[in-house]
Formats: structure tokens, C-alpha cells, sequence
């Protein structure tokens, strides 16, 4: 799948300034997302991209310009992520990349990227390692990452279960470790005691997943890390009601939608899960006295009207593609490649769907543009902040 992928030949004569990817009338950015396979549920994080950039060109576009967004299918497949890497820059010749899902996918292009010269910007993944601008000055990360997740859901358990008996399941790879970690250091010299069994697993062997709960409900646990993304994460959640283990449990932010992971749960099931979020709420009433928040709405309706409102993949869409836009508008007439990386690594923005007191900030020895979460509670049909 392709979302607005026509080709068009650059004019032969561009503007002042301008460079590849960047012509009189257009600005071509590229993607790599999963619209088809085992985590196709995130391909609407592309589609609301694309709708926001949609709505720019019909505003006018940036500085006079249109963007093109060229998103491309992955398939789910991480070994597609080269191939579709080259394909943008060498063939598309794209500006900069935006929001490409995975961490497996951005580490293995961030190499060709770097040595490219492409901007490889607020990637749609939460590894430590997309904050690491001396080694890979052309690679940034978005939101908070999975070790700050690990310590903040450390902090709550020692303030409000000090007695807790921890079970942990994480993907048995480095983008899981990082979560473990954070939760072990945030434990701190409690950690040992705490956590009664950890357990990992595959996302290529889902069936797997159900012993290794069982073996983490027999542990005795009465708290239940699960950090499992995407499908695995609806069956991980079934999977420990069903066999009559109601712990307290927490997810990571990646799985919090509604819409795509809980709904298919069981919203029964659940209720009373802890996550984290950046972003406002956006579906129950009073929300909508915030003009930000209708302005999101608003925007759903004419622009995403095919999508689920109940879906969180679409403000994190919003939120990413309403700050490249704001990139390229500070690079005004000068859209070379070096400086959409100047512009992006000395951000201080406050987006409208955003939680008060959390902003975009960034420098140019700061890759990771949102630091700050809170916490959430699911009550069995919607999210609600956690009162500290």
C-alpha cells in the first residue's frame, strides 16, 4: 500500500536554497509504516499523517509548498526496511524521512541514513538508543523512552503497592531488555525482592505467549508488567483473564489504543490496566471546551473520517506530522537536508493535543523531543489520568 505515492520528476530548475526532495512547488517526505501484516493496526499512524498533510496542502501548503508524503508498506517486515529505506532516498529522493514504524526497522537504516545525509526524524519507536546525536546526527526519536517508561511505572509501584510481587513479560531482545531495565533500576535495591518471575517471548511465536502467563500467574504476582506491543498485547491481556489472574497490570504506552488493542480484549478484561500518555483526552465531553482538542476532532471528521475515534494511533499521527510541519516552516525558503536538521534539533513547541507542562523540545545535544508522561488508568471504557 502506498499512501499518495505518485512519482513526479523534479523541475530541473529549483529554487535558491531548495535541495533534493525540495523543488518551487513541493516537498517530498517519506515513510515506512506496517499497513499489512502482524502489526498492520499501527498503519494508522501513516493514514493520519497523510490526512495532515492533506490538510496543510489545502491550507496552502508550507512556505508556498505542497508536501508529498510517500508511505510506504512494509508488510510488517522488518528485513523490507533496507530495500524501502533506498527506494525513498535513491529513487523517491525524498527530503527527509518522518515517523517510520519499529525500532527493528529505524536501527537497521539508520547507518544508510546517517551516511546519506537524510533526516531520519521522530521515528516511531522509544529506544534510548534514537537519543544518540554525537553517533547518529541524522536520527531522532519522538516520545519519551522505554526506560523512562520502566521508572515511572517503578516509582508508582514502591509509592502505592510497596509490598508488591512483580512478574515481568518482555520481548527477549534489546527494545525489550530497555524496558526491564528501567523497571529494575527504578526498583532500585528493592528489585531483587520485588520481582518473583521474568519471562520473555517472540512475537514471531505467539503461542508461546499463553504458557509464559500461565508461568507468571503461578509465580504468585500480584503486579503484571505486561510489555507486549501491538496484537500480542490484546492476547496477553485476554490471556491472563481468562485464566482467572487479575493482578495489577500495566502496558506500555505503544499498546494503549482502544480502538485497536483493548476493544478486541475485552473491555471487561481491561479494566483497571495502568499505561502512559502524552497526549489530552479526547472523547469524553468535557474535553471538548479545549479548542485544541476540537480542532483534533474537527479534523478527524473532514480529513481521518474512515478512522476510529477510539484510536490513539491517530493523535500520535497528529502530533508527529503537526511538528514536521512546523520544522519545515522554520526552514523557511532554505529546505536543504542540513537544515531540516538544524531546525529539528533546536525545537521548543507546545502542540495543541498535548498535555499542559509537556513540549517538544529538542537541541542539538537533545534527540528525544518529548521527555515528560503521566499515567493513566483504563475504567472499562475510557482512559483517565492517575491523581498523584
Amino acid at each position: 500500500m502506498k499512501i499518495r505515492t505518485r512519482i513526479v520528476l523534479l523541475s530541473a530548475t529549483l529554487m535558491l536554497g531548495c535541495a533534493i526532495g525540495a523543488a518551487d512547488t513541493e516537498i517530498k517526505i517519506g515513510n515506512i509504516m506496517p499497513y499489512t501484516g502482524a502489526f498492520s493496526e499501527y498503519g494508522a499512524t501513516g493514514r493520519a499523517e497523510a490526512a495532515y498533510f492533506q490538510m496543510i496542502d489545502d491550507q496552502g501548503g508550507v512556505n508556498g509548498r505542497k508536501i508529498k508524503f510517500i508511505s510506504l508498506d512494509s508488510g510488517s517486515d522488518t528485513g523490507k526496511a533496507v530495500a524501502l529505506a533506498h527506494q525513498l532516498v535513491e529513487q523517491d529522493q525524498v527530503l527527509a524521512t518522518v515517523g517510520i514504524w519499529g525500532t527493528a526497522a529505524n536501527l537497521a537504516i539508520r547507518q544508510y541514513m546517517s551516511e546519506q545525509k537524510v533526516p531520519q526524524l521522530f521515528v516511531a519507536a522509544t529506544e534510548s538508543a534514537f537519543d544518540d546525536p554525537s553517533h547518529f546526527p541524522w536520527t531522532m526519536g519522538f516520545q519519551a523512552s522505554k526506560r523512562t517508561e520502566g521508572l515511572v511505572y517503578a516509582k508508582y509501584i514502591l509509592e502505592h503497592k510497596p509490598g508488591a510481587k512483580v512478574a515481568i513479560l518482555y520481548v527477549g531482545d534489546p527494545s525489550g531488555d530497555e524496558w526491564r531495565q528501567g523497571i529494575r533500576d527504578g526498583l532500585g535495591a528493592k528489585a531483587a525482592a520485588m520481582i518473583v518471575k521474568e519471562a520473555s517471548f517472540a512475537y514471531s511465536d505467539p503461542e508461546a505467549l499463553d504458557a509464559q502467563i500461565v508461568v507468571l500467574k503461578n509465580s504468585g504476582a500480584d503486579v503484571f508488567m505486561n510489555l507486549v506491543v501491538g496484537r500480542l498485547a490484546t492476547r496477553a491481556i485476554r490471556k491472563a483473564y481468562d485464566i482467572d489472574w487479575h493482578p495489577l497490570q500495566f502496558i506500555p504506552n505503544a499498546s494503549l489504543s482502544v480502538a485497536a488493542f483493548l476493544e478486541p480484549a475485552g473491555l471487561q478484561k481491561a479494566a483497571g490496566i495502568i499505561t502512559n500518555a502524552r497526549s489530552k483526552s479526547w472523547l469524553k465531553p468535557p474535553s471538548r471546551q479545549d479548542p485544541a482538542v476540537r480542532a483534533f476532532l474537527e479534523w478527524m471528521r473532514k480529513y481521518n473520517p474512515d478512522a476510529s475515534m477510539r484510536d490513539a494511533n491517530n493523535v500520535y499521527g497528529y502530533e508527529v506530522a503537526q511538528t514536521l510541519v512546523e520544522v519545515l516552516k522554520k526552514c523557511g525558503g532554505d529546505l536543504t537536508r542540513a537544515n531540516v536538521m538544524k531546525q529539528a534539533a533546536s525545537l521548543d513547541l507546545e502542540l495543541g493535543m498535548l498535555r499542559p507542562g509537556i513540549r517538544v523540545t529538542t537541541s542539538p545535544t537533545d534527540y528525544q523531543p518529548i521527555k515528560q508522561l503521566y499515567l493513566i488508568r483504563f475504567d472499562g471504557q475510557d482512559w483517565s489520568p492517575i491523581e498523584n
